[in-house]
């Protein structure tokens, strides 16, 4: 049986990126098992649209494998609108993301598709490594937090293993899971809002398996993205402006999917991942470690302001209802569903 193709979708929303942008393509292009397609979805700015079109016009033989097609979110303003158009437009029978400001390594792609010789997998995620600007990680900065810069944080399963919901900066999805369960809803997650929203995977991927018991779900921490970390996310106020934001997003999720399967992998991350690392902070600093009485405290604020966002967040959706919606993406014929 031959391997599944992929279509690989990377949105994008700001010129300020553009050297990320480029270099995100490329190590697509460049990978060991070659995408079919990249999709490059700009989020409502024209000029970076012309840019791109302009720089993606020819196709480049010597830069490998995926043909580069520009489209524009044919959508709202945000991220899950933007994947949605991908979706749509896209002709693969599995649909990879890839963050704009990420690159992947060589086997990336491989080790997806690998993930789907099951026939019951429906989505499978990867490792994401964060790249800090100044060179290092900051010593005050617990690798249980590493969510808040996008990256895989210390409780994730080591291997290949199932689980609840893979993480959207660096996944991939069969296209029978958007049939199944629609797309991605808009009204979660990043649209252009000043804060640092998220949680639109985890939504799609309880959803994904309500309409789909059987389904699985894989973690494989060898499908490997570098993901830039820029200065001003290194900073504590950006931590807790995160950690607040990821608390309103998950009273989101929690209702529209319930708040056993919104807060299921939570619980064991608060009540086990967590304490180990407050554990282990403590540790380091009587063995007089840098960072150690830092770390720990920072566990400890990111789970109250997380908290907190939770509280506010679950009085603003009992007040104000749904603020989110479904799109049925997967109905839309393959190469029709954004603009040229």
């Amino acid at each position: 049986m031959s391997e599944p193709d992929v279509s690989v979708v990377i949105c994008v929303y700001t010129e300020d990126r553009w050297e990320d942008i480029l270099a995100a393509v490329a190590s697509v292009r460049a990978q060991s098992r070659p995408a079919r397609e990249i999709l490059l979805v700009v989020d409502h700015n024209q000029a970076l649209l012309d840019r791109l079109a302009k720089e993606y016009k020819e196709p480049d033989e010597s830069a490998g494998s995926g043909e580069v097609r520009v489209l524009a979110n044919a959508g709202p303003r945000g991220l899950s609108a933007g994947r949605n158009t991908g979706i749509a437009a896209s002709h693969g029978e599995i649909i990879a993301f890839l963050d704009d400001d990420a690159v992947a390594e060589r086997h990336w792609l491989r080790y997806f598709v690998e993930g789907y010789a099951d026939p019951q997998v429906m989505a499978v995620g990867g490792r994401t490594v964060p790249v800090w600007a100044s060179g290092r990680r900051p010593l005050w900065f617990p690798e249980e937090f590493d969510w808040v810069v996008g990256a895989a944080y210390k409780g994730l399963p080591a291997g290949r293993a199932p689980v609840r919901n893979v993480l959207g900066g660096n996944a991939s999805f069969r296209r029978t899971a958007f049939e199944a369960a629609g797309g991605f809803a808009t009204g979660i997650g990043r649209d252009g809002d000043k804060r640092p929203l998220g949680c639109e995977e985890t939504e799609l991927c309880i959803r994904l398996t309500r309409a789909r018991p059987d389904a699985v779900l894989l973690f494989d921490n060898r499908a490997v993205i570098h993901h830039r970390v820029p200065e001003a996310r290194e900073r504590f106020a950006y931590f807790r402006t995160r950690t607040y934001a990821e608390g309103l997003s998950k009273a989101l999720v929690a209702q529209s999917v319930g708040a056993d399967k919104g807060l299921e992998s939570e619980r064991r991350y608060a009540t086990r991942v967590l304490p180990a690392g407050v554990a282990r902070g403590l540790r380091d600093a009587v063995l007089a470690r840098p960072g150690g009485a830092k770390r720990a405290g920072a566990i400890v604020a990111g789970v109250l302001t997380t908290a907190g966002g939770y509280v506010v967040g679950s009085l603003k959706a009992r007040r104000n209802g749904t603020v989110f919606s479904v799109v049925p993406v997967a109905g839309t014929p393959a190469g029709e569903g954004g603009p040229e």
